[in-house]
């Protein structure tokens, strides 16, 4: 064979290799629509894609925020284990979708996710029994286990050894950081479960060389400020929120009554609160009787609604001009149904100017939903113990979310776990 003529004809097989691929190559489109059947586990199915090193792309705005990445058998048969519905889609399809989201007057907009970030979710460890400590469930640990996507447990010891270093997001369990044990004295102060978990936290405590349980927790949320600025990802939901920003706040005040470390609260304690240390709040009042179930009046407790009419709206932000917000909101409706927990809502005239509310009860006065900057990072607050417990009890059973595959609310969780994933371009503001 003559070289020119070789030359040509790998020439030639180059070409129809290319455009062959081109023509037949197809995407995973992963609808977020009415149309899925199980909304929550196509946020794993996309997690783990991310995880096997391949690249995804996230719509927002298109079909309810729907997921893409490119298609071959070992993905499309994970969709089909998982039972998340999926269309396979031509790679011009996927083209002409991206270019139609690109019109300038259609507020939708193409996000890569280009890595898998690593989670940590901050919960307390399991006694010598193997049991709970806190007989309560979490709704995030909840998800992230029925969507399966993998996270880490890490609590106070973690923190202060300086692992937090290792993750790029974390969950704020339903945890007190003021040290009063959740002020559940009054109702459970002679149960053997509070007993035991005030008995640990105080031998964990001293074992990190802390006198009191609110001076360790100071630590861990001066040491997780320092993930978030550092550019971290923290996202908190119920008590975790406003005891975390009123620990920052009391920094070097007691606020604690005698029955939680000791000694007598500081009587001068509100009027030495320092609101500038806050993430989130302002101007609040502490709530100091122990006997009563609050920490302050950030939560909005004068909630003159019945269960059925409890709903809160999302906000609708420019998906090309504002792409976090956007992200953190996408759902299949804009209505999701309010739940209470120990932090329901926060009391809008609280919540500093620079806070960015997401979901509101506008006739209530309350944000369910905020977020905000800090440092190079980020976190989000979010109302509520269960997204789909209207009143979940201490001692409740775990919900089973095998019967809410399509829940709004939970799908405001999975946004916040796969928010860190976006190339990093599209996450500057």
């Amino acid at each position: 064979m003559k070289p020119l003529f070789l030359a040509k004809y790998l020439f030639l097989f180059l070409l129809f290799t290319i455009l062959s691929h081109e023509a037949y190559s197809a995407y995973i489109l992963i609808p977020m629509d009415e149309s899925q059947r199980n909304h929550l586990k196509a946020y794993g199915i996309t997690y783990w894609v991310l995880d096997s090193k391949a690249e995804a792309y996230w719509l927002l705005n298109y079909r309810g925020g729907s997921f893409a990445f490119e298609q071959n058998p070992v993905f499309e048969k994970e969709c089909k284990t998982r039972d998340v519905s999926y269309e396979i889609i031509s790679n011009g399809e996927f083209a002409k979708i991206r270019t139609d989201i690109s019109q300038p007057d259609v507020n939708m907009e193409t996000i890569k996710l280009e890595k898998a970030p690593k989670i940590a979710v901050y919960t307390p460890d399991f006694n010598s029994h193997g049991e709970r400590i806190n007989p309560w469930d979490d709704a995030v640990t909840l998800v992230l286990t029925y969507a399966e996507i993998p996270y880490d447990k890490i609590y106070d010891r973690e923190v202060m050894e300086g692992k937090l270093a290792q993750y790029d997001w974390l969950h704020l369990h339903h945890e007190d950081f003021t040290g009063q044990y959740g002020k559940f004295y009054k109702s459970f102060g002679m149960q053997t479960w509070y007993r035991e978990n005030q008995r640990l936290q105080e031998e964990l405590a001293h074992s990190l060389g802390f006198d009191k349980v609110s001076q360790l927790k100071l630590a861990v949320v001066k040491n997780i400020r320092e993930f978030v600025g550092g550019g971290g990802f923290m996202f908190a939901m119920c008590s975790a929120t406003d005891s975390y920003d009123i620990a920052l706040a009391a920094d070097g005040v007691d606020i604690c009554a005698e029955m939680f470390d000791g000694d007598p609260q500081d009587p001068d304690a509100q009027s030495k609160l320092d609101y500038s240390k806050c993430f989130a709040f302002k101007d609040f009042t502490l709530v100091t009787n122990p006997m009563e179930y609050e920490f302050s009046n950030i939560d909005h407790r004068d909630r003159n609604v019945v269960p059925e009419r409890d709903y809160f709206t999302l906000f609708t932000f420019s998906a090309k001009w504002d792409p976090i917000p956007t992200m953190l909101t996408q759902d299949h409706t804009t209505t999701v149904k309010g739940f209470m927990g120990q932090t329901t809502a926060f009391d809008k005239n609280y919540i500093k100017s620079n806070v960015l509310i997401l979901g509101e009860n506008k006739a209530l006065g309350e944000a369910r939903y905020i977020h905000g900057e800090f440092g190079y990072g980020t976190w989000t607050f979010y109302g509520g113990h269960d997204p789909e417990d209207y009143r979940h009890y201490v001692t409740d059973p775990d919900t089973d979310l095998s019967l809410h595959p399509n829940s709004p609310g939970y799908r405001l969780i999975l946004n916040n776990v796969l928010f860190p994933a976006a190339e990093k371009k599209e996450r500057k503001t």
